[in-house]
């Protein structure tokens, strides 16, 4: 069962990947409705206000959502996990 440390990171936030998704879509020099519409081509529904929430940590975003921005951006799915997944504390 995860502590409340683990929690305390999020600040309020719905989502741990909302500040990766942002980073990494400006890096791209895409914007919100342009990510929206590859996420759209590749089939899943996801709307350029959707993508803000999800940024702005207002939206829980689901697993299959992160793989297909991921790919969306070309990026590999780690990048938008890893710095969170490096500050829980293992079980010794």
């Amino acid at each position: 069962m995860a502590n409340s440390k683990n929690y305390s990171v999020l600040n309020g936030k719905l989502n741990i990947t909302g500040n990766k998704i942002l980073q990494f879509r400006q890096k791209a020099k895409l914007s919100r409705q342009a990510l929206s519409n590859k996420l759209m081509i590749m089939g899943y529904d996801i709307s350029a206000n959707s993508i803000y929430d999800i940024e702005v940590g207002a939206r829980s975003v689901a697993d299959f959502e992160i793989c297909a921005i991921a790919k969306a951006l070309e990026l590999p799915v780690q990048n938008f996990l890893e710095d969170y997944y490096n500050t829980i504390e293992a079980i010794s």
